[in-house]
């Protein structure tokens, strides 16, 4: 077992979790949980399941989420915990026991959330994957989360996981017995290897393949909001500020046409999205200047459709079957759910053809929403 204390010294250096604001409720006065016994766990597998919230996740399950985290070789860790486990402080004491930089996912009885070392996975990511999974089974949701987490999450998988490296203690007679088993096996392994890669490989294109629909609307929509914007440079009352604002709007959709043009992966859409974000601010920027407003304040985008441009408040909305929560939204979205209204929702092609709201149509368009 690794060295508790220095893992505490790393745990502390870098620690991006938004670690004392977990979406759970503290329960007022609670102690410390064991969760040392989580950690400890982790040090083996990256799934751990308490006793208590057995009946939440089959040990088949269990398996199969622990062995999908363990091939990719990743940084994700999981757990399944009863709904009495105590909640104060919970994913900053399962950080610093752990002390691994990383993707951290909990189940806590009926609740989940997520959060992340930003090296590892943006905040924001995160939280857009926590949001597309809610509401799902157990199972269904932690397959989901980490389907996702794996494609986008940077960082390797704690060496712990694979046995670590060989100790000294091991003799030369046996290290000669498992070559000669791996020289045997070496030819059937390969094949295996190289089969298992074309088919992440063709999955990977075909996710691709969908996404670059949703996001060429977006890149053609930004185009259209330039063209419409009627600014030159040189016209009377024109500003350096407003030349800059403009010129980073140019600027951001040639990148965002660029950055798609060069993804060969789902998650690289995150740069374009990212940079089409950057321009509508920039252009929300120039607005301001040219009609004297103050200026904005950067925000994320209106939750329903990115496309709408910079959030100007956060309200209370439930999505069909889920709980409520606050989602930053435009101002023309905030007035129609204060009228009683369903918001301009971005809707997007399910697996089944059928047009559904971004967050109803599974964690494949995760990627995309973790750029925004």
């Amino acid at each position: 077992m690794r060295n508790r204390a220095k893992r505490f010294t790393v745990g502390l250096s870098g620690l991006l979790l938004a670690l004392g604001a977990t979406s759970f409720t503290a329960a007022p006065g609670a102690l410390a949980a064991d969760t040392s016994e989580v950690a400890a766990a982790w040090e083996k597998d990256p799934v751990y399941v308490d006793p208590a919230a057995a009946d939440q996740l089959s040990d088949s399950q269990a398996d199969a989420l622990a062995q999908k985290i363990e091939d990719a070789d990743k940084p994700v860790f999981v757990a399944v915990l009863p709904q009495d486990f105590p909640r104060q402080d919970l994913f900053q004491r399962l950080r610093t026991e752990t002390g691994v930089t990383g993707v951290y996912a909990v189940r806590l009885g009926d609740d989940f959330d997520a959060k992340a070392d930003r090296s590892v996975l943006p905040g924001n990511a995160v939280n857009n994957l926590v949001s597309l999974v809610r509401g799902e089974d157990t199972a269904t949701q932690l397959d989901d989360f980490v389907d996702e987490a794996l494609a986008q999450a940077a960082g390797k998988a704690p060496r712990s996981w694979s046995g670590g490296p060989t100790g000294d203690g091991v003799s030369v007679g046996t290290l000669a017995g498992v070559g000669v088993v791996i020289v045997a096996g070496g030819v059937g392994a390969y094949a295996v290897i190289r089969r298992k890669k074309r088919r992440h490989e063709e999955s990977q294109h075909e996710a691709l393949r969908k996404l670059s629909v949703v996001v060429d609307e977006d890149i053609t929509a930004f185009g259209e909001e330039l063209d419409r914007l009627d600014f030159h440079p040189a016209e009377p009352g024109a500003d350096d500020a407003m030349r800059a604002d403009y010129e980073r709007a140019l600027d951001a959709y040639e990148k965002a046409k660029s950055a798609m043009a060069a993804a060969t992966r789902p998650e690289d859409v995150r740069g374009v999205t990212q940079a089409l974000e950057d321009g509508r601010f920039s252009l929300a920027l120039l607005a301001a200047r040219r009609e004297g407003r103050p200026l904005p304040e950067r925000r994320a985008p209106c939750f329903f459709d990115p496309r709408h441009g910079p959030s100007v408040e956060d309200v209370m909305w439930a999505p069909a079957g889920g709980p409520e929560r606050a989602v930053p939204v435009c101002a023309a979205d905030a007035a129609r759910l204060a009228d009683g209204q369903d918001p301009m929702a971005r809707t997007v092609a399910t697996e089944y053809g059928e047009r559904r709201p971004y967050w109803e149509a599974g964690p494949a368009y995760g990627p995309w929403a973790g750029g925004y």
